[in-house]
C-alpha cells in the first residue's frame, strides 16, 4: 500500500531474484523473478542513447510497461536516476549514487518525490568492497536502511562468474520506503554497479 492505494500486485513480493540476461551485445536486459521463481519484471536498457534510459516492463512480450528510470544526464554514474511510474505517470522518486563514498563503498542515496532523503543503500563490507574491485567473482552484499536507520532490504550478489544475479529480501511486511524504489534500487544495482564485469550478453 503506498499514500491509501494498492500498489500492482507484482511489486509487493518479499524477495525479488535479479538476473541479467546472457550474451546480450549492446544495452543490457534484467529479469526480475519472485520468490515462486515467476516473472514479475523485465527490464530493457535503451540501446545507444546519450542518457541512461531503462523500461520496466511486466513480462518478455513487453506489451505493458511499468515503470521507467531515467537521467537527464548524460553518461553520468553520479546522476540522480528518476523513477516514474508508466501506468499513471507519477514521479516515484529518485536514486542517486554518492561519488565519494562509492569509490571504497558503493553508497546511493534514496529519495521521495519531492527530493527528500528517505533512505540509502550501502555495500556492507568495506573489505569485501575493496576486493570485489579487484576480483569480480567476489560476492557482495548490500543493505537498504530507511532514514532513521532501520534496515528495509537487504541484497545479496550470488557466486557466480558468467551470470550476474542479485537477491533481494524485503524484511518489512509494509515496507516504509516505496516497494517501486527497492524494485529500481535492485535493477540499478545489477546495471551500473557491476559494469567494470560486463560480459558479452544476448
Amino acid at each position: 500500500m503506498v499514500a491509501g492505494r494498492e500498489l500492482n500486485p507484482a511489486f509487493q513480493h518479499r524477495q525479488y531474484l535479479f538476473r541479467r540476461k546472457f550474451l546480450r551485445i549492446f544495452g543490457g536486459a534484467f529479469h526480475t523473478y519472485d520468490e515462486r521463481g515467476s516473472l514479475v519484471f523485465y527490464t530493457d536498457q535503451k540501446r545507444f542513447r546519450v542518457k541512461e534510459d531503462f523500461r520496466i516492463y511486466g513480462d518478455e512480450s513487453k506489451s505493458k510497461e511499468v515503470m521507467r528510470i531515467k537521467t537527464p544526464q548524460i553518461f553520468d554514474v553520479w546522476a540522480n536516476y528518476n523513477v516514474v511510474d508508466a501506468t499513471n505517470g507519477e514521479n516515484v522518486g529518485q536514486l542517486r549514487r554518492k561519488a565519494m563514498m562509492s569509490i571504497i563503498k558503493d553508497e546511493w542515496e534514496i529519495k521521495a518525490a519531492d527530493g527528500r532523503v528517505i533512505g540509502k543503500l550501502t555495500e556492507s563490507s568495506i573489505l569485501g568492497a575493496l576486493l570485489s574491485r579487484w576480483w569480480n567473482i567476489i560476492p557482495q552484499k548490500y543493505t537498504i536502511s530507511s532514514v532513521e536507520g532501520k534496515e528495509v532490504a537487504q541484497i545479496k550478489q550470488h557466486f557466480n562468474p558468467i551470470i550476474l544475479k542479485y537477491t533481494m529480501d524485503i524484511l518489512e511486511a509494509a515496507p516504509s520506503i516505496d516497494p517501486r524504489l527497492l524494485i529500481a534500487a535492485g535493477i540499478l544495482l545489477a546495471a551500473i554497479e557491476r559494469r567494470q564485469a560486463e560480459i558479452l550478453d544476448d
